[in-house]
């Protein structure tokens, strides 16, 4: 805040008395800590070595031998939801991040715009005097402002950030990543054929900042937010590290369960007699068959061959960012920066369930409501990991890796969903080392831990708005605590999706009700009760015995959803919520003009061609060697793309990366001005909802090529892969020219139009035309 200027001002400035203190910047106190907070994406405790699974995680069991490891820390059951408890300190709800940002609806709760009455930690860090870095994942950037053009205010620099280094959607390619660098988008820095991993790029631009920072403000302290992309679908991860794992999974997801509890229980993770809940815990009829775990006697060979190699690249994906994390600890220590600085070492939320009970080799399926098909992921198995595949393993291994607890991601009412790692390290000051601490926390008590521990408060007011209070508690009573002293959190609610639950004082109550259904009817779900204290895993009902307990925790569950913004409560399906029209900077409209050299623009606020027909036309002056991408949108695991090759204009539409490419081609083209373009008409809808119809290629007014095709309804990628002009970004849509952005060269493309509209093509190519030649 600005400071009275206490100088003297007279006409002469011989005469005056100046005073800097009025205008420099606020100072952190004397030997402030620095903090660094390292987020994975769904991971269940089960799953790391620090807890007893059987992915090594070095660099994380390094930092639980120095601190305190957590039993009992837990999230929203999603990305976007707990990430926006990182950044404020608030509910999910309260900072209008109900679910994810694609899926965002225009309620207070909803809209995935953090109000101004939420000020974020970074904001007032940085006014302290530390300096603020974001690396890695974002996904709380509202769709509306993914656009190059579009305000600034939500991207981390308007958050309080001094950097950024990453990408803005909640998953991206590992090998091929939608990067941005601030407030602008980029391309990668290099290609996978020469060393390149998004977790490998994220850990190098950390340490260039913090190394800037030492250099040139050494007494600075500093605070770095650092999301790998791990463990988010793809799986990627070099073959080295997949082949480190190779046998280990083969006993299968069940045995593996028994395995963990038994080591979790040894380590004094859990408490002796903890119970192992059951693989499929939901009753018939309440949840998506998506979700469903296939028992593993019932697989044949090939399926347990699949199933165990996808978790092999899991894990090989997780310890190698783990010993990209290392690379920052390492530097840390011998700059002697270690001791004094807090790191937080945790995941976003359970493990992920969205491979379906057969896993997959794209995970675009499965937002886009398709089923995968066995033949054709056996056909990627010795692939998987690698730049062909963007693979995810069964529900199976998401209810391992959640042991002993109930489901995983998404389901907020079971610890499956929230109960999450977490470890705390800070030599400076927690006495204590390598213990563990089974204390009841929530994500949004980071945010006050870190603010406690750098002793400063959140305002009552920021910028000149009344702010609402901070959610969390400091975890700072817990550090120097006995491993199973009194809790200080009293109450947390929980809502996502349409699932709920309720935490009070050691008990929980559960809605029986399964994300993503449609089932609605939330006044007619049925509760369960856990005595969460004497019960770890929520393996027992008691609301038969408790019926009074029960009642009052629903009531307790409607006073929080209230007073948060947690209504109304929405559990329609992925591909339903991801598709849904949301409000644009500018009106709604049927035609788009896009322009070459322009930034690609991702699929949430480009034009939407989804189960729809739809007409593209390039106006274009061809010279003799022509070629190049005139159009594209997507990549090899779904997009479409018009390019000329070989003196031919081709059209190919790659339906979700399923071989073989639909192609489209045309007669040898001739130098000088053409309309080049296709139109897809829709006729029908097919098995799994996807757009059935006839493509027809077209140079000028003439149709050269047509045929039948299948298009997509949902999307082609929730992140990255945008809509590009002269060029393909990042993963090549087609094979016919992987390996390169193929931009268009020997000749001048003016510009591509894009026609949602039941006009005729011939009519948009004209206007099209018309309208190119005005630029």
């Amino acid at each position: 805040m600005p400071r009275e200027f206490k100088g003297d001002i007279k006409l002469d400035v011989r005469d005056s008395k100046a005073d800097w203190d009025a205008f420099l910047p606020d100072k952190p106190p004397q030997g402030a800590p620095n903090v660094l907070v390292v987020l994975y994406d769904d991971t269940g405790q089960a799953a790391w070595s620090t807890y007893g699974g059987r992915i090594n995680m070095p660099t994380m069991e390094r930092l639980a031998a120095g601190g305190l490891t957590y039993t009992q820390w837990h999230t929203t059951a999603l990305c976007s939801p707990t990430r926006s408890t990182f950044l404020t300190g608030r509910n999910h709800h309260a900072n209008g991040f109900a679910t994810i940002s694609e899926s965002s609806t225009g309620f207070p709760g909803y809209n995935s715009h953090i109000p101004p009455q939420n000020a974020t930690m970074a904001n007032i860090l940085r006014d302290a005097g530390w300096a603020t870095f974001w690396v890695g994942k974002n996904h709380n950037v509202p769709i509306d402002e993914w656009t190059a053009g579009a305000s600034k205010k939500n991207w981390p620099l308007g958050q309080g950030y001094d950097r950024f280094y990453g990408f803005i959607g909640g998953e991206t390619n590992n090998w091929y990543p939608s990067l941005a660098e601030d407030n602008r988008y980029i391309d990668q820095p290099y290609t996978p054929e020469e060393g390149y991993h998004l977790s490998k790029d994220l850990a190098d631009q950390a340490l260039k900042m913090l190394r800037d920072v030492k250099q040139t403000e050494p007494d600075k302290p500093w605070y770095l937010w650092f999301c790998p992309g791990a463990n988010h679908a793809p799986h990627h991860a070099p073959q080295e590290y997949i082949d480190k794992y190779k046998g280990v999974f083969d006993d299968g997801y069940e045995a593996y369960r028994e395995w963990v509890l038994a080591r979790m229980i040894e380590k004094g993770l859990l408490p002796e007699g903890t119970d192992l809940t059951e693989l499929n815990p939901m009753p018939e009829g309440t949840f998506s068959e998506t979700d469903r775990v296939r028992p593993w006697d019932e697989l044949n060979d090939d399926e347990k061959r699949m199933f165990s190699r996808m978790a092999e690249v899991y894990a090989g994906f997780s310890e190698y960012t783990d010993a990209q994390v290392g690379r920052i600890v390492d530097y840390l220590e011998e700059t002697g920066q270690l001791d004094n600085t807090i790191i937080f070492y945790c995941a976003d939320n359970g493990a992920s369930g969205e491979g379906s009970p057969n896993g997959s080799v794209n995970e675009n399926k499965f937002f886009n409501g398709y089923p995968d098909d066995l033949a054709e992921n056996l056909a990627m198995i010795d692939k998987l990991g690698s730049p062909d595949t963007y693979n995810h393993y069964p529900t199976g291994w998401a209810t391992a890796f959640s042991t002993p607890f109930q489901m995983f991601k998404r389901y907020s009412q079971f610890s499956g969903g929230t109960c999450d790692p977490m470890v705390v390290h800070w030599p400076a000051g927690i006495k204590a080392r390598g213990e563990i601490r089974n204390q009841y926390h929530h994500a949004t008590d980071v945010p006050a831990t870190i603010l406690d521990l750098a002793g400063l408060e959140m305002p009552q007011a920021y910028r000149g708005v009344e702010q609402y209070p901070i959610d969390g508690i400091s975890m700072r009573y817990s550090f120097d605590a006995q491993p199973d002293g009194p809790t200080r959190r009293h109450r947390q609610y929980y809502a996502m999706l349409g699932t709920r639950g309720i935490w009070e004082d050691g008990w929980k109550a559960s809605a029986i009700h399964a994300p993503l259904t449609g089932h609605g009817r939330f006044d007619e779900d049925r509760w369960e009760l856990y005595h969460v204290d004497e019960d770890r895993s929520e393996s027992k009902d008691l609301a038969a015995e408790h019926p009074d307990k029960v009642k009052h925790l629903v009531d307790v569950w409607l006073e929080e959803a209230k007073a948060n913004f947690a209504l109304p409560l929405d559990d329609r399906s992925a591909r339903d919520q991801l598709t849904i029209e949301r409000p644009q900077a500018e009106p709604a409209r049927t035609r788009y003009v896009y322009y070459p050299g322009t930034t690609a623009i991702p699929e949430s606020v480009a034009v939407n061609v989804r189960g729809r027909s739809y007409k593209i036309v390039a106006d274009v002056d061809l010279g003799a060697d022509a070629e190049g991408v005139l159009f594209a949108h997507g990549s090899r695991f779904g997009g479409h793309t018009l390019f000329v090759k070989d003196h031919k204009l081709h059209y190919v539409y790659n339906f979700l990366g399923i071989p073989p490419e639909q192609h489209f081609e045309s007669g040898e083209l001739t130098p000088g001005p053409h309309a080049l373009g296709v139109e897809f008409e829709r006729q029908s809808a097919g098995e799994n909802g996807e757009s059935i119809g006839v493509a027809r290629l077209y140079v000028d007014d003439r149709v050269v090529d047509e045929g039948p095709m299948r298009a997509q309804i949902g999307k082609f990628t929730l992140s990255g892969d945008g809509l590009c002009v002269g060029y393909d970004s990042a993963d090549a849509v087609s094979r016919q020219y992987e390996g390169t952005s193929f931009p268009f060269t020997g000749g001048k493309l003016l510009g591509v139009g894009i026609d949602v509209s039941e006009e005729q093509y011939l009519d948009l190519e004209r206007e099209a035309q018309a309208a190119l030649a005005r630029e």
